[in-house]
C-alpha cells in the first residue's frame, strides 16, 4: 500500500495521510458566496469571534449562542448532518447554534480547539470515528486525548459508505476493480477523506491482495472532484456526502461496505457478496462531545434535546434519505460506545496493515 499528497508530491510506503493543497467542489463556492449552506446562514466572523462572559448558575443553559465544530469541511458527511442538526436545536434550545468547520490534520484541527476551549457548554464538537478511534492509531502523536480531554454527550448516527467510481469507467463491481487493479499494478488511485475512507481502501487492498495509492485530502468532495477529474480512480464514499454526486450521475457506486444490504439501494450489493471478502465491512459513526469539565446541566440538556431532535420523523427521514441511521444515546453510553470503538479501529487500522506517522 501506497500513499502520496493529492498534488503529486513524493510517494512512500505507509497509508497514512498526507497534507496538501486542496481544490474546492465545483459549485461550492457558489453556495459559500450566496451565504446559505443547506438553506442554513453561514456564519459571520462577528458570530465565530464573539466571547460574551459564562453565564451565572440562575440563567440557566444556553444562554447565548452555541458553537458546533465540525471537523471536515463543507459538504462532507458530517457537515451535511451538522446543519440539519442545528436547524432544529437551534429552535429546542432558543439559542443560535452556529456550525463552524474546521478541517485538516485528520480532524486534529478541530479536536484540538475543542478540547482547548472552555468547559462550559457553548464550544462543542460533532466527532465522528477519525478524530475520537482512528486518529490515536493513525498518528504517533496527538495533542489531544479521546477520553481524557473531552466529555461524552450524546452518539448521533451510524453513516454507511460504498465504493465510487467515474461513471466513465469501465469497472462496474467489486470483481471488475480488482482485476483492474491486477491487471495494472500501481496505477490505481484511490481517494480518501477521513480514516474511514483510509481504512476502507487499505483493507480492502489487503483483503484482495492488490496494491492501491491512496491520495489523502482534507474531507470528502474534494476526492469526488478530483475523481470526477481523473486524478483518482475510486473513493470509498461515505452516502452522507456522496448522495448528491449519485443522485446527479456524477459518481458510479458499485458496492456498499456494510454487513448487509442498505434499504437507501437494495439493489446495490455488498462488499462482502463478492468471492474473498466474506466479513468485509467497514462503516462510520458521528457523535457530539464537549471539552472535559462541562457542568451536567449543560450535558443533560444538550444530549436530551439532541436525542429528541432525532427522535423527530422528519429529521429521521431527511437522514434516512442520506443513507444515515440515527443512533441516538445517552452522555453513559455514549462514554462506553466511545472505549469499545477505540478497541474496535485499533483492530480495523492493525489488520489494515496501516503504520502510524
Amino acid at each position: 500500500m501506497k500513499t502520496r499528497m493529492q498534488d503529486g508530491g513524493a510517494e512512500a510506503k505507509t497509508a497514512s495521510p498526507r497534507r496538501g493543497a486542496v481544490r474546492a467542489v465545483a459549485g461550492l463556492f457558489a453556495v459559500m458566496a450566496a451565504g446559505t449552506l443547506g438553506g442554513l446562514p453561514w456564519p459571520t466572523q462577528a458570530q465565530l469571534q464573539a466571547q460574551p462572559q459564562a453565564a451565572s448558575p440562575g440563567q440557566g443553559f444556553p444562554n447565548r449562542p452555541v458553537r458546533l465544530v465540525v471537523a471536515f469541511g463543507p459538504g462532507s458527511g458530517s457537515d451535511i448532518v451538522a446543519r440539519l442538526l442545528a436547524e432544529d436545536l437551534r429552535a429546542a434550545l432558543g439559542q443560535q447554534v452556529i456550525v463552524d468547520n474546521k478541517p485538516g490534520g485528520s480532524a486534529q484541527i478541530a479536536a484540538e480547539f475543542v478540547a482547548k476551549a472552555p468547559a462550559d457548554g457553548y464550544t462543542l464538537l460533532l466527532t465522528t470515528n477519525t478524530a475520537h478511534s482512528a486518529n490515536p492509531y493513525l498518528f504517533k502523536k496527538l495533542g489531544y486525548d479521546p477520553m481524557r480531554d473531552f466529555t461524552p454527550i450524546a452518539r448521533v448516527a451510524y453513516v454507511p459508505y460504498a465504493i465510487v467510481v467515474d461513471p466513465k469507467s469501465p469497472i462496474d463491481s467489486v470483481r471488475a476493480l480488482v482485476e483492474y487493479a491486477r491487471a495494472n499494478p500501481g496505477k490505481l488511485n484511490y481517494g480518501f477523506g477521513n480514516s474511514t475512507s483510509q481504512v476502507a481502501g487499505a483493507a480492502f487492498a489487503r483483503q484482495a491482495g492488490i496494491e492501491l495509492t491512496a491520495v489523502g485530502y482534507k474531507s470528502m468532495p474534494p476526492a469526488y472532484n478530483d475523481l470526477i477529474g481523473g486524478q483518482v480512480q475510486v473513493v470509498f464514499a461515505d452516502m452522507a456526502s456522496a448522495q448528491v454526486f449519485m443522485k446527479s450521475g456524477r459518481l458510479k457506486p458499485l458496492a456498499f461496505t456494510l454487513e448487509k444490504r442498505s434499504a437507501l439501494m437494495p439493489e446495490l450489493p455488498t462488499v462482502a457478496e463478492t468471492p474473498g471478502f466474506t466479513g468485509f465491512e467497514v462503516t462510520s459513526w458521528i457523535g457530539l462531545v464537549g471539552p472535559a469539565g462541562m457542568p451536567r446541566d449543560a450535558v443533560e440538556r444538550l444530549s436530551t434535546e439532541m436525542q429528541r431532535t432525532l427522535a423527530k420523523p422528519e429529521i429521521r427521514e431527511r437522514l434516512a434519505g442520506m443513507g444515515v441511521e440515527p443512533a441516538p444515546s445517552s452522555p453513559q453510553e455514549m462514554d462506553r460506545f466511545l472505549r469499545q470503538q477505540l478497541e474496535s479501529w485499533r483492530i480495523k487500522i492493525r489488520d489494515a496493515g496501516i503504520q502510524p506517522e
